[in-house]
Order: C-alpha cells, then structure tokens, then sequence
C-alpha cells in the first residue's frame, strides 16, 4: 500500500525561539517591567542569541519564545539584585536602626528618600550611641536628651498633685509637650535653711533633719589629706542623704501622678520642684510606645531598591547571563514535559529530553545561588577587616625579623 502524500500547512514548528531577539520588542513583553534603559534592552536581545546557542537551536529546533528569554533575563537581574541586597543588609543594618526609610512599590521602585543600597554606609555606630545616650540619660552623666524642671505649688492639706497636667497646662511647656508623655526624673524642694548643709560631716550623715540648723554650728570641720576617690565618695553619700535621712518628706509616682507623704500642711515648703523629659512620640495619641513605623527597624524596611542595571558589573553580568540560560532550561523542560516522553512521527517517535532539562536547570540555579553567596559572605565588612587585620599582623611579623642596624656613636 503505497503511503498518501501530505501537504503540511507548515513545516517548521509554529513556536521556536529565533537566532536573535530585538530590543524593541523587550519592553512589552516583560511581566515586571522594572528595567528599561538601553543596557538592559541590548542585554536582553543579546540573550535570546546566547540561549540559541547554548541550547543548539541551529541544530534543533527550541519551543519557546523571544519574550520568555526576556523575562527569564528581567528575572535573574532581579535575582541578582535580591542576593546583593541581602548581603548589604547584613553590612548595614546595625549602623542604619532608627534611619530614615521609604515607601515601595510593588516592583520594588523606591520614594520618600533616595536609595543607599549602593552608597558606602558610614560607619558612626548610630545604634550603640542611641543606645549609650539613653543610658546616660538615665543614669544622669549625660546624654543629649533635655531635661527640663518645673514646680508647683503646695496646698495645704492635698496630698496627690497630676504632674502630667501641670506640665501639659503650663504655657512654658504646652507646646513642647502636646500629647507627649513625660517622664519624671528627680522630686525635690528648697528652703531657706538649706545653707547648713555646707558645714560640717556631723549635720550631714547622723543626724535625721527637722529644718533646723543647727549643722551649721558644729565645730568639726578639719583638713585632711584623703584621696580623691574617697571624696568622690562622700559626694555621693552627702548628696544621697539630703534626699532620704534629711529629707521631711518621701513621695510615690504612679503614671506621672505624685502623692507626697506626710500630707502637706501650712509650715511645709511653698513650692516643691521635679525635673523631667519629654518622650519623643506621641504617647497619648497613638496608644503605644516607640513603635518604630516611622523608621528603619529591620532588614524590610532598608531603603534599599533594585540595583540599577547600569551599576552591575562584567561579573554579574555574566552571573545573570547565566542564570537566566537556567531559566529558559527550565521553561524549555516544561514545555516538552506537556508532551510526554516522546512524539510519534510517521515511522518512528522522537524522545524529548524534558526531565534532563528540568534536571540541569534546578542544579544550575542552585550552584549559582550558592557560588554568588559565598562570594559575597567573603565580602562581609567585618570578613574584609579581619583579612586587613591578618594582612597587618603577617606584615608585622615580617618586619620583625628584618635585622636592625646597630648606630654607633
């Protein structure tokens, strides 16, 4: 039986990646669409020519398209991208807490500040010093942050005084404060009499106060030598007890509201006196404390956007090339899997090699993800100082068995 002729509508297949891509074609047909200069179109045609090749589409024919090589090459940019930014994250995290962030796009564009994922980041330890500052602050031997006082006056017989609303109502402070809370740092009052405290050691730590001054009048003031450690010592006892032994009156804060003790009547000292700060947020009005929106916080709030493809070097270019013929595998694998094993043609079938595909592409991913990170784990700031470090001491040693030269006079 002699076989029919056949006329094929074709005979090529109808989808088949070209020799060459074209960059006018390239805008349009990206999913993402971040990358557009000139570079990256010429880039991007100049794949679909290396995965033409790589793949041996002269030898066989390949069943995807010029736009897939163009979003596989968008892709691997932008995979790229991510894994340098998450190196440079853990470069700069620590100097950039409580920086200035920004807002995102859903292609990762940034706005409200400019980027600093290419900037060298200056190294000021910002979050030790707020840390330190804080510190200081609290324990009264600096910091930066101001401490105001205030006072108000005693009513004979009231023993609770708000000193939130004191401050929040007062002219002097009202436009500081606003909705801020305070935080009170020292309660205190002054009375005429208070000059006894200048003379002598005996009316200062034995005898408990009662606003009369008779320490003035003591007759132990003598001159020794003593060190200077032991003075700074008797500072700190001799300032202490003016607040606890000496002291008439002791008092309790909850949430800014004082109550003193023993209630005050009209002999007791007409003003009593603290001394506060401001917390930076606004406490009231938001319900919480230093939430940390506003700022850098962690690694997803850098204000970091993708890597300008102008910026990426001979050698990421060639990581990204790469990278991207794994993903045009990978597609290729997928699309001759819908197949099945193989195709039958008039006499005989011809094998796809979809598994090897989906396969090779997986491995090669993985090995490049892995090869670029561990180059860059080699590139961690602190790694590079611990190289300069080695390089400076192996110098020393050198150095150090040079014979010296002895001068003779």
């Amino acid at each position: 039986m002699a076989f029919p002729s056949l006329t094929p509508v074709s005979t090529v297949s109808a989808i088949t990646l070209p020799a060459t891509g074209s960059e006018s074609d390239v805008v349009t047909s990206l999913a993402i669409g971040f990358y557009s200069s000139a570079a990256f179109l010429s880039g991007a045609a100049a794949q679909v020519a290396y995965t033409y090749k790589r793949l041996g589409g002269d030898v066989l024919d390949i069943e995807i398209k010029a736009d897939n090589v163009y979003n596989h090459y968008e892709e691997a940019v932008l995979e790229y991208s991510y894994i340098v930014n998450l190196h440079q994250a853990r470069n700069t995290l620590g100097s950039a807490l409580g920086g200035e962030t920004g807002s995102f796009s859903h292609t990762g564009e940034i706005s409200g500040t400019l980027s600093k994922s290419l900037k060298y980041p200056k190294f000021l330890f910002d979050y030790a010093y707020k840390v330190s500052d804080k510190f200081s602050t609290e324990a009264v031997v600096g910091g930066t942050t101001p401490i105001y006082s205030a006072s108000f006056d005693r009513v004979a017989l009231k023993q609770d005084y708000d000193l939130q609303q004191i401050v929040s109502s007062s002219s002097t402070f009202s436009g500081a404060v606003g909705n801020k809370r305070i935080k009170i740092r020292q309660m205190y009052y002054v009375t005429p009499r208070q000059m006894w405290r200048f003379y002598g050691y005996y009316g200062g730590l034995n005898v408990v106060g009662n606003l009369y001054s008779y320490g003035m009048f003591t007759d132990d003031s003598t001159f020794e030598v003593i060190p200077v450690w032991q003075n700074k010592l008797q500072a700190i006892q001799y300032e202490d007890h003016l607040y606890t032994r000496t002291s008439h009156y002791s008092y309790e804060i909850i949430n800014n509201n004082l109550r003193l003790y023993p209630t005050p009547d009209e002999v007791s000292p007409n003003k009593f006196w603290f001394r506060f700060t401001i917390d930076d947020n606004d406490a009231f009005a938001s319900g919480s404390y230093d939430d940390g929106r506003d700022g850098i916080n962690n690694m997803n709030t850098l204000p970091f956007e993708n890597l300008p493809f102008a910026n990426i070097n001979s050698m990421g270019q060639q990581w990204i090339r790469k990278f991207s013929l794994a993903l045009s595998k990978e597609t290729l694998g997928q699309v001759r899997g819908k197949f099945g094993g193989s195709i039958p043609i008039p006499g005989d079938a011809i094998t796809l090699n979809a598994t090897e595909l989906l396969s090779q592409a997986a491995a090669e991913q993985t090995a490049l993800r892995e090869e670029l990170n561990k180059q860059l784990d080699e590139m961690l700031y602190a790694r590079l100082a611990e190289v300069d470090k080695g390089f400076v001491e192996n110098t020393t040693a050198i150095i150090g068995t040079t014979p010296m030269k002895i001068f003779v006079g």
